[in-house]
């Protein structure tokens, strides 16, 4: 500690001198004539001085509680009382509840009517009224189902990812399939095989996917009407862009493939078992026909169970409540399909509704009866059908009865 107080510098002591403190002389103040005094004895300018101060005829506010004359400030009036808020009814704020949830309530009903109005403005509209002599009306509905292998809008890219093959000018009906709806029963999906070997106006007989490439859906859907009897009300037509795009928009559909797949043909390589099929494998999937033994019929079969499950994903509350995916499946519908020009919004909701009741299993999935399957013919091997059976099942459908259990299949 010694050597810290020898370092310490000594602090400096101020010293007055004795004696009288010297008078300072006054100094004058060039604005002594605005001098005011206030009530405590402050110095104060005039307004309008240089100095700036208010005048005393508008003092600052006293600090003491005094007004300005030094007095004590007069009470305060006392505020008026406020009126006692009425209280509310009772049920006001469960009234408001109910309006916010019926104004979301109305918006989503909004939403879901004009999504699909705006999706059957953009579908493409074709010729495929058919040609008089028609069949009579019968009781209830049919609707011709065509999935062809149009190319339309697919780029060079998308064909060989989808490995459909270059565009060669003329196009086939790859899926054909007649929808009725019943007004009174279970309704019926029954696909035709597209080598079935019928006769086609003005070209003779032939295999019927050939109507589509001779005269588009216009001769298809007339061949289809002089083939079964049954009045068509509407056509719905889907490429393979469509289909695909309209695969991924409900984010794949679930399949359990029974054997081994591959075929390059059709771009696929599927493995057995339970799986989720994207576009391109989904429509490999149901155009692959040659690894079947069943040929045309076994991927009919395949055709009907696939669009099924496809019909059942797509009618899953999670599509209609998730927004994007409503307006995916919505607009990628509608780009790839194309619809006869008197198919109208009404019957195009019918047929969907008709699907869904027939993949959820309230209605029957069958295929056209069938007597030979290699029938040799000038067009190659063929498909016929049986004649007797086919015109019984045509002829319950135009009447709307029901059908028997030898038409109906055990599976």
């Amino acid at each position: 500690m010694g050597d810290d107080a020898s370092r310490a510098r000594p602090i400096p002591q101020r010293h007055r001198a004795p004696g009288p403190r010297p008078v300072r002389p006054p100094v004058e103040d060039p604005y002594e004539d605005a001098i005011l005094v206030d009530t405590r004895g402050k110095r104060r300018y005039a307004a309008g001085s240089p100095r700036g101060i208010p005048s005393p005829q508008a003092p600052p506010p006293q600090r003491d509680g005094g007004d300005a004359s030094g007095g004590p400030r007069p009470p305060r009036a006392p505020r008026p009382a406020r009126a006692p808020r009425a209280p509310r009814p009772p049920g006001t704020t469960r009234r408001w509840w109910l309006r916010g949830i019926g104004l979301a309530l109305g918006l989503f009903l909004v939403y879901l009517i004009a999504v699909p109005s705006y999706a059957y403005e953009q579908v493409a509209r074709v010729d495929a009224t058919p040609a008089d002599p028609r069949p009579a009306a019968g009781v209830g509905a049919n609707y011709l189902l065509i999935g062809s292998d149009s190319r339309a809008g697919m780029t060079e890219e998308q064909q060989q990812q989808l490995a459909t093959g270059a565009d060669e000018g003329s196009q086939r009906a790859d899926t054909i399939m007649v929808l009725h709806h019943s007004a009174s029963g279970p309704s019926t999906l029954v696909s035709i095989p597209r080598d079935s070997y019928v006769e086609i106006p003005g070209h003779g007989m032939n295999k019927i996917n050939a109507a589509y490439a001779f005269g588009g859906a216009k001769l298809l859907a007339t061949t289809v009407e002089r083939a079964t009897g049954l009045r068509l009300d509407g056509s719905l037509e889907i490429g393979f862009g469509g289909f695909a795009g309209l695969v991924d928009a409900v984010g794949g559909v679930d399949i359990c493939v029974e054997s081994a797949m591959n075929d390059p043909r059709a771009g696929i390589n599927l493995q057995p078992g339970c799986q989720t099929l994207d576009g391109p494998n989904a429509l490999g999937y149901v155009r692959s026909r040659y690894l079947d033994p069943r040929g045309d019929l076994g991927r009919s079969d395949r055709q009907r169970a696939f669009l099924s499950a496809l019909m059942s994903k797509i009618a899953r509350p999670s599509t209609v409540l998730l927004p994007w995916r409503y307006w995916a499946v919505c607009t990628s519908g509608a780009r790839g399909v194309q619809l006869g020009e008197d198919t109208s919004l009404g019957e195009v909701i019918e047929a969907a509704r008709t699907l869904k009741s027939v993949s959820g299993g309230n209605g029957h999935s069958l295929v056209v009866p069938v007597a030979n399957v290699a029938l040799r013919t000038r067009a190659g091997l063929a498909v016929s059908w049986d004649a007797a059976k086919a015109k019984a099942l045509f002829g319950a459908l135009q009447r709307d009865e029901p059908l028997t259990a030898s038409q109906v299949p055990s599976n």
